[in-house]
């Protein structure tokens, strides 16, 4: 359902509506609201997503369609501190203004910066007033914030009030131990059959090695094979690249530079990757992106997708983080690993009687998905009219 609108433009009558216990504060760019933001991040406790890391978002920026205006909105308590950041985005469609947060289909989830656990246990009509002046201010007719965590480190997203997202999420809760970790998602005869295909891939390609790109260069050369890796599936699947665009490629490197992207790859001694995986990255969270992995067939029968998402686990483990999570969807590797389902909504925040007309559609798309997505014989559907597109393309 929609978050409610209050005091709606176009000659709607409303009541007088409570003063808002929420100032939001609205920002001309990514440049403007950086101090903040970056003062935001690092205040103890603070909770948030990879992805709206004012580095991860800078560096995605330049994929916002044309016409797009950055505009990220800071909520203040009535002391003047801090709550949360957006890092939303103005653009006209169909005739609609709409705001998003920036990062699109590349992030995961959507949720805001909040400075902490308190700030998240504020009401929610208390984020949903602020965000309406908010959008009344920036002449905005709806707030669309889809892929909300209902709970995110244990604690209530005071934003996730909707419908439920077309898929939700998956992820592991870490601790020191990683043979711990893997033993508690593992089976001992999944782990045994792993063992064995190391064994054979080693004795077939030489000593492979877990790599975590510790340079430009080793970066660049991980993001390459993954790209090409990834290619070949798209097209055999009949699925648009979104990588196609050298802008979206730029978006990589950048975010890997400023350190907002972890690149692992499992390669021979050769040189050979046969794996990637790709993840946006906090002190505490690897958050899965992307992940490729050789097409040869001769290849398949040793998973090395399996292998290096055990390696990453392990490395995770032993460097410290607590959560990892592999994005939304879902998929047979997520579900042999993970132990948690991180449920998703789509917020729709109404600021004019258009933005109502918007979020109503956006309610029933996002139900639809939902049931396709839910329901095997028209997922497969889905994946033969793909195929079936891109023989003929």
């Amino acid at each position: 359902m929609q978050i409610a609108a209050e005091g709606v433009e176009e000659g709607v009558a409303a009541g007088p509506a409570p003063a808002p216990a929420l100032t939001p504060e609205i920002f001309s760019g990514l440049a403007a609201a950086e101090a903040p933001w970056r003062a935001l991040e690092a205040t103890p406790g603070a909770v948030m997503t990879p992805y709206q890391r004012f580095d991860w978002v800078a560096a995605c920026a330049p994929l916002l369609p044309a016409g797009a205006q950055p505009r990220p909105v800071l909520l203040r308590d009535s002391a003047g501190r801090p709550v949360a950041l957006l890092p939303l985005f103005k653009h006209r469609e169909a005739g609609i203004r709409v705001a998003r947060v920036i990062g699109g289909r590349h992030a995961n989830f959507h949720m805001p910066l909040f400075s902490g656990p308190e700030a998240m246990a504020l009401p929610a009509d208390a984020y949903a007033r602020a965000l309406r002046r908010a959008g009344a201010e920036a002449g905005l007719d709806v707030i669309h914030l889809p892929d909300q965590p209902r709970l995110w480190n244990g604690v209530a997203n005071p934003l996730a009030a909707g419908s439920p997202s077309p898929s939700d999420a998956y992820g592991l809760v870490l601790e020191a131990d990683p043979d711990a970790v893997l033993k508690r998602v593992l089976s001992g005869d999944a782990r045994r059959k792993l063992r064995q295909k190391e064994k054979w891939l080693i004795a077939a390609h030489g000593p492979v090695a877990h790599r975590v790109a510790a340079d430009v260069a080793e970066g660049e050369e991980i993001l390459s094979a993954y790209l090409a890796q990834k290619a070949v599936r798209f097209a055999k699947e009949g699925i648009r690249d979104p990588f196609a665009d050298p802008a979206a490629r730029d978006f990589l490197a950048a975010a890997h530079r400023a350190g907002a992207l972890e690149l692992h790859a499992l390669r021979t001694e050769g040189g050979r990757i046969l794996a990637t995986f790709v993840g946006a990255v906090d002190a505490m969270r690897f958050s899965g992106m992307l992940t490729s992995f050789d097409p040869d067939p001769a290849l398949a029968r040793f998973s090395p997708g399996d292998l290096l998402l055990q390696a990453l686990i392990r490395d995770q483990c032993l460097r410290g983080r607590a959560a990892l999570d592999l994005g939304v969807g879902e998929a047979r590797y997520k579900a042999s690993v993970c132990d948690e389902t991180i449920a998703l909504v789509d917020a729709v925040i109404p600021v004019s009687l258009r933005g109502r007309a918007y979020g109503a559609a956006a309610e029933a798309g996002a139900r639809l998905k939902r049931r396709i997505k839910r329901d095997p014989r028209l997922w497969a559907l889905v994946g033969r009219v793909r195929k079936a597109m891109a023989r003929t393309a």
